[in-house]
């Protein structure tokens, strides 16, 4: 099912037609076949989809979503002043759909028992197709049995109706809000589109319960929402029937990533700017404690997880989630997810966390905190672990009364060990949703006139400039005398840092094993590494 370069157009349509071509296929199941199908050449063989627009509304671009066999077709309809994703698939004849249904019920059972259908299951539905077929007699165009193999793929190892879509690079979320309801997309160009992908009632039904079967989970009427993970790692949040969605059933899908960002592309996104950056990678060196906040898709798990690829090499790190998003190219990394199962005990955050310190990790990152686990995050912290974790708030107020308060329950003293606090915001900035971080406070301790948590905010976003000013830092100066370096020293080690960073971005450097192997040379060989900077242009940006 790979990807090809060649765009998604063509007028034929390459299907047999007429009465009297079906009545020959049709008469071979008397007599039986044996078929040998040639690979599909799309410069030999028919297109095995086409489309030719949609009627008043202009075509702004097609691509690829699965070569040769789906590609989107994204319009704007003038009179709504609206985008719309229109996805196109082949187009089956009544041959080509009696034999479908067929191979629905008859390639089942052998796919459930063919060994090591995992290692190469695109070959193995190969082989079983052709198999059906010449049991059933009938001979096709290789057009046809590519189009049949398309329908059983996205059946068996895809994600049906929304598989095109899964396999969007420009999208970041899929929403289906019930029966007959269009389904709406998160594209990285259109923001929130609607697509041409809808179910029915029992349709809707069978895959939500298919979804979360995947994900080893149970779902049905006495438990109708869960929320779990993707094979692939994307999470989904299920409801079954109109318990709780008057609509009917209903999904939203946050898909996964699995090239995790950089630094290099927080950076190329305009989240952060190199002097930001360059102290984050300090305070991580040095062992600073520090929360991402931010509301829904913010993108705090995105940068927690792009600034922990600063963590020096081989120290210990152990992530706690309760959906697999974190991806680190670390040696010593132990990766925890929580386990929530039918009539199973469940093993929670918060035992992991508890687990996770007889580990003795030096390192703890955990997805998000929400509850009891919190109060044993700050125990860590306060006995020496250097911890990262997220947490649903918009601004450091507002994290900070969270921690204090039910169902967290943090006492004031341990909130007080926390040294950094990055709020981040999804945001409007000339037309565009942007993600920024809006401000990187540092926790100062308790006031002890007023009682009160004191923080100063290090790094602040000008909105109207799109810009980051920065203002003095006590950390700093915290770190500077714990290395013994003088200020002259603390000064240069930052911008060596800045100009290592300005370095990558340039080279566009943003493949993470990439990435965390030139922090890995700069910890090991900084002088090495400076030279190969130095002797670039990019060290004159720095400045």
């Amino acid at each position: 099912m790979a990807d090809s370069e060649r765009e998604p157009a063509g007028e034929s349509d390459g299907l047999l037609s007429g009465a009297k071509a079906r009545l020959v296929r049709s008469m071979r199941v008397i007599t039986g076949s044996s078929i040998d199908v040639e690979d599909y050449d799309p410069v030999k063989h028919d297109p095995l989809v086409t489309f030719d627009g949609l009627a008043g509304m202009d075509e702004i671009e097609r691509y690829w979503l699965n070569a040769p066999y789906a590609f989107v077709s994204i319009n704007h309809d003038p009179e709504e002043n609206e985008h719309r994703y229109h996805v196109v698939e082949p187009t089956l004849d009544e041959l080509e759909t009696d034999l479908l249904e067929r191979l629905f019920e008859d390639i089942r059972t052998p796919l459930l028992y063919r060994e090591n259908i995992e290692d190469d299951p695109e070959t193995a539905l190969l082989e079983e197709l052709e198999a059906r077929l010449e049991e059933y007699g009938v001979v096709i165009e290789p057009e046809s049995f590519y189009r049949l193999f398309y329908y059983l793929y996205r059946q068996f190892q895809g994600y049906g109706k929304i598989d095109p879509l899964m396999h969007d690079p420009d999208i970041e979320d899929i929403s289906c809000d019930g029966v007959g309801l269009p389904i709406f997309a998160y594209h990285e160009a259109y923001t929130d589109i609607e697509t041409n992908v809808t179910f029915g009632e029992q349709e809707l039904r069978n895959f939500v319960i298919q979804l979360a079967q995947r994900s080893g989970r149970h779902i049905s009427v006495s438990d109708p929402v869960v929320s779990t993970t993707l094979p692939d790692g994307s999470r989904i949040e299920l409801a079954l029937g109109e318990e709780v969605t008057p609509r009917g059933s209903a999904f939203t899908i946050r898909k996964y990533a699995e090239e995790p960002f950089t630094p290099v592309d927080l950076l190329e996104f305009g989240t952060v700017d190199l002097d930001m950056l360059a102290f984050l990678w300090l305070a991580i060196e040095s062992n600073k404690s520090l929360i991402f906040a931010g509301g829904t898709a913010a993108g705090k798990t995105t940068s927690m997880n792009a600034v922990s690829m600063f963590v020096p090499p081989r120290s210990k790190v152990l992530t706690i989630e309760d959906t697999r998003e974190l991806s680190l190219y670390h040696d010593n990394w132990l990766s925890s997810v929580t386990r929530e199962r039918f009539d199973e005990d469940d093993i929670t955050m918060y035992d992991l966390l508890r687990s996770a310190l007889r580990h003795r990790p030096e390192y703890i990152v955990v997805g998000e905190v929400r509850g009891q686990e919190a109060v044993t995050l700050f125990q860590a912290m306060n006995t020496g672990h250097t911890t990262y974790s997220t947490m649903h708030a918009d601004s450091v107020q507002t994290v900070i009364n969270r921690l204090e308060n039910e169902p967290i329950n943090v006492p004031r003293p341990m909130v007080a060990s926390l040294d950094l606090l990055c709020v981040q915001v999804l945001t409007r900035h000339e037309d565009k949703r942007v993600r920024r971080i809006k401000t990187l406070a540092e926790i100062e301790g308790i006031d002890q006139r007023t009682g009160e948590l004191d923080y100063s905010n290090t790094f602040a976003w000008n909105a109207e400039e799109d810009a980051f000013r920065q203002r003095n830092s006590d950390l700093l100066e915290e770190i500077q005398a714990d290395r013994g370096w003088t200020r002259s020293e603390l000064l240069s080690e930052l911008k060596d840092r800045k100009a290592v960073l300005s370095y990558l971005w340039e080279e566009g450097i943003t493949d993470y094993r990439r990435f965390t192997s030139w922090v890995n040379r700069y910890y090991a060989d900084k002088d090495r590494v400076m030279e190969t900077v130095e002797a670039s242009d990019v060290v004159t940006t720095t400045e």
